[in-house]
């Protein structure tokens, strides 16, 4: 499972066309790769985000990309960061994930949540409903998805999915790991407990000692040992050399995206032992690993090492 995850959220670089665009991407896993990272994940998006950019700004379709990434590397977990369950039949999305295990020989991770992106859902078809339907569907979805990547064949008559003695073959090349994304305390977490290997979590780093209490409860009252979970909590970071250098590639990503500004105040900014010293408190928290993204100089050749070879020595300890 992923202790130290590298995300791709944006794919909006300067003096990168789309021709060009596969290459910056590749040259990121690979650094991650080898810089000590454990997993590679892309967002499924096909807008992007409000706090990222424009709408209209480049966003490749997350499976596409990740079975071509699986091509370019050799070690690193590959997911998604995590599956809008709501664009796509689960038993449609349990063949795509284990074709996704196939081609990379083992390395597929299925990262999946209820969805929440309201414009891409109205501007592109896909039904939205009220967050009540969208975790009715999520709870339906895993119980057509899991089965089938555990080389069984599930029938489900529910309110909002239908399959019957549905058929995965070829099935996975391992168990693939199964991560639910998201904190609700009520509902995602109990899921987390109840069906995944792995919960990934946003929140103020306040509130994770909460969330880890609110999971242990789940664990107890559905009998499943907290121990088989791993809780990762997401964040972002833009690390250089010096701080002076990291915050002038900050400053040079909201003069190209304006909208990564809102991102001043949580983004983690600095050299390397500014930034280890404050994933060294996140990990004092209990959680067990991170996720990081860094969408104002990822692209930065250099930058993806430097801070997974900041990083990795925390997560060993």
């Amino acid at each position: 499972m992923t202790r130290l995850g590298y995300q791709i959220p944006n794919f909006t670089y300067p003096g990168v066309d789309s021709g060009g665009l596969f290459d910056v991407i590749v040259a990121q896993a690979k650094e991650a790769q080898a810089s000590g990272f454990d997993t590679v994940l892309v967002m499924d998006h096909f807008y992007q985000l409000p706090m990222l950019g424009s709408p209209a700004n480049e966003m490749l379709e997350c499976y596409t990309l990740l079975s071509a990434l699986a091509q370019h590397t050799e070690t690193v977990r590959l997911s998604a960061l995590v599956t809008g369950n709501t664009y796509r039949n689960p038993a449609l999305l349990a063949k795509i994930v284990t074709a996704l295990d196939v081609v990379s020989h083992g390395r597929a991770q299925l990262g999946i949540g209820a969805g929440w992106f309201e414009l891409e859902h109205d501007a592109l078809g896909y039904e939205f409903g009220t967050f009540t339907d969208r975790f009715q569907k999520l709870e339906e979805a895993l119980q057509i998805i899991l089965p089938m990547l555990r080389g069984e064949r599930p029938t489900l008559d529910g309110r909002w999915y239908q399959v019957t003695d549905a058929i995965n073959s070829p099935g996975p090349v391992g168990r693939i790991p199964v991560m639910i994304g998201g904190g609700g305390e009520k509902k995602t977490l109990r899921m987390v407990a109840q069906y995944a290997d792995e919960s990934n979590i946003i929140c103020p780093v306040e509130d994770i000692p909460r969330k880890l209490e609110a999971l242990a409860g789940h664990c107890d009252r559905l009998g499943r040992d907290r121990a088989e979970i791993t809780m990762t909590y997401q964040t972002s970071c833009v690390v250089a050399p010096t701080r002076e250098e990291a915050e002038a590639d900050f400053e040079a990503a909201v003069a190209r995206t304006p909208e990564l500004g809102m991102r001043r105040g949580s983004a983690i900014v600095g050299g390397p032992d500014e930034v280890a010293a404050a994933y060294a408190k996140i990990l004092d928290t209990g959680v067990d690993g991170v996720t990081v993204n860094m969408p104002a100089n990822g692209h930065v050749p250099g930058r993806v090492a430097l801070l997974g070879q900041t990083l990795a020595p925390l997560i060993a300890q």
